[in-house]
């Protein structure tokens, strides 16, 4: 697998031109909202598949948290004004779901982060309009796990899903499976404010290769 430099920069240097790496610094431990049993299964695989590929620990109780991967499913963004304690959860919750409405946005997630700079939690929040609704739970489950698991630059996937098809089912990306496991590499930091350490990621993926299965 290879991946130049300016490629791995560029999947963590956002739109105002910053670097900002982060990968979670404890084991994600997650809850979810508003799917039945069997699309609740479906999404703690792809979870556990993601965090086994990238050898993160799942876990189901964070100490400080409960709970730190928290992801919601509805059918429109005022539903989160009326959820009990949901605005302890999200700054500024109801300018927030009106800028969603605004833009017809069907998704969005946001991180905490602790004294490290580490994720120590993150919330999912997806709008299922008619066009998510036509993605098949695995491949949106997926899709969703994986940019949950670092701090991607938010315009990383703007232009190329992290997925290919293979099979007639969704699979990850190659290099974003090898870019993933380099990311967890217990000798680089948790996080990263400098874009050097994309050639320190650049050098591991080179050795890195593979799809989620």
């Amino acid at each position: 697998m290879k991946m130049e430099v300016a490629q791995v920069e560029g999947f963590f240097t956002r739109s105002d031109g910053s670097f900002a790496f982060a990968r979670w610094g404890r084991p994600v431990c997650p809850v979810v909202f508003g799917v039945d049993d069997a699309t609740l299964g479906v999404v703690k695989g792809a979870i556990a598949a993601t965090c086994d590929l990238a050898g993160h620990e799942m876990g189901e109780m964070d100490a400080e948290l409960g709970s730190n991967l928290m992801m919601f499913f509805f059918s429109e963004w005022a539903e989160l004004t009326e959820v009990p304690g949901m605005d302890r959860l999200v700054p500024d919750l109801a300018p927030l779901v009106a800028r969603l409405e605004s833009v017809d946005a069907n998704q969005y997630r946001f991180f905490r982060f602790d004294d490290h700079g580490a994720i120590k939690a993150c919330f999912v929040f997806l709008r299922m309009d008619r066009h998510l609704s036509d993605v098949p739970a695995q491949t949106l489950a997926l899709s969703q796990i994986v940019q949950s698991m670092l701090l991607w630059s938010d315009t990383a996937f703007r232009d190329q899903s992290p997925l290919m098809v293979r099979a007639d089912a969704a699979v990850l990306r190659p290099d974003i499976a090898a870019l993933l496991r380099a990311a967890y590499d217990p000798v680089l930091p948790a996080a990263a404010q400098d874009a050097s350490h994309a050639l320190r990621l650049s050098a591991r993926v080179q050795t890195q290769s593979g799809v989620l299965q």
